[in-house]
């Protein structure tokens, strides 16, 4: 530092004057320079004072005072600082020196890779749980002596699994990915799961609606020992497929819960819920399509329960998880969202009132199945929303961190 300068000549004064002071490592005997006292004021007596010292007006405490005492340019304090609030909700504590944070991303990318799952695996979804809820539809049939509702839960059944098999496989890209995945059985991957239960229900699925064809064989020969044989085997069939249909239809939910998507993985308790409903409210829209009134008292039961369950679940995951229900209820998927709700009420409302009405309880299963397909639909563009936004993964992990700290 140059002597020549202001700044220099009183730093020099201010370290003799600390040299003087008694009780210093310097010594002294506490004297000072009246030389020295004097020059700390400026013209007309008037103390300029000194940033070390912090004395006289402005003192080097604004940038105007730094410019009346002489001194160096110095970060400015003209602007009252802010406070950041203490937890517990109390004011005061240290002083924020930078702005608040913005979440963003390197080079604006997202912190996690959306999933790659593109609209096939949605319409997996759907298609899954509808098998589900067709096989448990003709179990009931069957056990109540329904021939009309077990006809239609077999059929439908058979049809929706077939279409997931394959929405599957175009998403696997090669049929032969679906047949290595069975090379190995892996109980803590929902996929590995999946696969093997989506492995059993399929035959048993596809056995149950062949043997709904029986009647229409020859009475002699080989196809009258088929006429025979099918209708004992597609029972036992039936209510194989109807064992393992839960599985079938919870264990998407179980899969999406445990991926990384922020808004997926929060609702891992409401997930399979919402797919059980959303499989027991479709499987019932098909009996009050197909089903004569007389016959349709199951499915009527099947869309209660399951309307209950959905509507349980979309409530939840969409006030439960606090930011994390924003993708919930926002665009895209707050619309199909919404819309499932409303159908999934209309549908349930008119299947109990249109007992004896075959126009409205079609009506009403028309509403439950397009019910399902939003249901799914939104949960599915939810997640994928929470994935693209930092902030769905940032302060969720912020806040966490707060509560162990």
């Amino acid at each position: 530092m140059s002597p020549d300068r202001p700044v220099g000549a009183l730093f020099r004064r201010f370290r003799e004057r600390l040299a003087a002071e008694p009780g210093s490592a310097a010594g002294g005997d506490g004297a000072v320079d009246p030389g020295d006292a004097a020059a700390e004021q400026g013209p007309g007596g008037r103390d300029n004072g000194s940033r070390a010292t912090g004395t006289g007006p402005g003192g080097g405490h604004t940038d105007a005072g730094a410019r009346e005492a002489g001194l160096a340019p110095h970060p400015p304090r003209d602007a009252a600082p802010t406070t950041r609030r203490r937890r517990g909700g109390k004011g005061g504590g240290e002083q924020l020196t930078v702005p608040p944070a913005k979440f963003t991303s390197y080079y604006g990318r997202p912190i996690l890779k959306p999933p790659v799952w593109r609209w096939d695996i949605a319409a997996y979804l759907f298609t899954g749980g509808l098998a589900a809820g067709s096989s448990l539809l003709a179990a009931g049939g069957q056990l109540t002596g329904r021939p009309a509702l077990r006809r239609a839960g077999r059929v439908t059944s058979l049809a929706a699994v077939s279409a997931s098999a394959y929405f599957l496989v175009n998403d696997l890209g090669r049929p032969s990915r679906f047949h290595h995945m069975l090379r190995v059985a892996k109980l803590t991957s929902p996929m590995s799961v999946g696969t093997w239960i989506l492995t059993a229900f399929g035959p048993a699925a596809g056995l149950a609606a062949v043997a709904e064809a029986a009647p229409r064989l020859p009475r002699h020969g080989v196809p009258g020992l088929g006429r025979r044989l099918l209708p004992p085997v597609g029972d036992a069939a039936g209510l194989v497929a109807a064992v393992t249909a839960p599985a079938l239809a919870t264990y998407t939910g179980v899969l999406l819960a445990d991926t990384a998507v922020p808004s997926w993985h929060e609702a891992y308790p409401e997930l399979p819920a919402i797919f059980a409903g959303s499989a027991l409210a479709s499987g019932a829209g098909v009996g009050l399509l197909a089903a004569p009134c007389a016959q349709a008292g199951p499915a009527r039961r099947l869309a209660v329960a399951g309307a209950a369950l959905e509507l349980w679940g979309s409530h939840r995951v969409e006030n439960r998880l606090g930011l994390l229900s924003e993708p919930y209820t926002e665009g895209t998927p707050g619309a199909l969202l919404r819309a499932g709700r409303s159908l999934t009420a209309a549908g349930v409302v008119g299947a109990l009132v249109g007992r004896r009405s075959r126009l409205l309880s079609a009506i009403s299963g028309g509403a439950l199945l397009a019910a399902s397909v939003c249901t799914r639909f939104g949960i599915f563009h939810g997640g994928v929303a929470s994935a693209r936004d930092p902030k769905y993964t940032v302060v969720p992990q912020r806040e966490r961190a707060d509560r162990r700290a």
